[in-house]
């Protein structure tokens, strides 16, 4: 009877996972973990008119919170927080209508990949200049004898500039839009272009192919109803 061929056991082995990620964990822990520890280290240092005393006080988080016991009149750093919060949640907001808009124009009704990689590279075009640019080309723009001023002026829209378009709650919102809608756009459309055009469809009386998958989720592609 003749015997098989011994297997090999001697399988070529990289270095332990451990080590391969050593790298990683040391640059990880010397550009975020140790900067973020030596942040709050100096948080507990006490202070002058000019210069940190090393020490350690915790009057610094105490002198933040000062007065903020009474809501009816909030403290600077819960007004802080609390328009922070506002103008990520308006900014969110704005930017998933707009993304999910442009993302679904993007997947669903560009059909050519041609068109649709022009398209892409022009919604990218702000990306090619710094944000300290893209926040000051709105000045011109919005300022009170800015484009859009000039514009509703002279068509008699309004007797003087509108003063709100520019260093208001508009604005804000408005750079943060144009800013941060691209990332909404990327993975959206991402994710779009991963559904199966056919399960996009409405169903006609061919069945589709049995177990077809819709994109990368668990849903599957049903025949219509008899």
């Amino acid at each position: 009877m003749s015997s098989s061929p011994p297997k090999s056991t001697s399988l070529r082995a990289g270095p332990p996972a451990w080590l391969q990620a050593l790298p990683f964990g040391a640059v990880f822990l010397f550009f975020f973990i140790a900067p973020l520890l030596l942040i709050g280290a100096v948080s507990f240092w006490p202070t002058s008119d000019y210069e940190l005393i090393p020490g350690f006080t915790g009057q610094n988080y105490v002198s933040i919170f000062e007065g903020c016991a009474n809501l009816a009149e909030p403290c600077v750093t819960l007004k802080t927080y609390w328009s922070t919060l506002r103008f990520s949640l308006m900014t969110w907001a704005v930017s998933l209508v707009l993304g999910f808009t442009i993302a679904y124009f993007l997947a669903f009704h560009v059909r050519s990949s041609s068109m649709q990689t022009v398209l892409f590279v022009i919604c990218t075009i702000p990306f090619w200049t710094s944000n300290v640019i893209r926040m000051i080309s709105w000045v011109p723009l919005l300022g009170r004898n800015g484009l859009v001023n000039q514009g509703l002026v002279g068509l008699g829209v309004v007797d003087q500039p509108v003063e709100w378009l520019l260093f208001s709650e508009f604005s804000v919102v408005l750079a943060f839009v144009h800013l941060y809608t691209m990332f909404m756009i990327v993975p959206i459309f991402n994710s779009m272009m991963r559904i199966d055009r056919a399960c996009s469809k409405p169903p006609t009386t061919a069945a589709p192919p049995a177990g077809r998958r819709c994109g990368t989720s668990s849903c599957r592609c049903r025949a219509p109803a008899s």
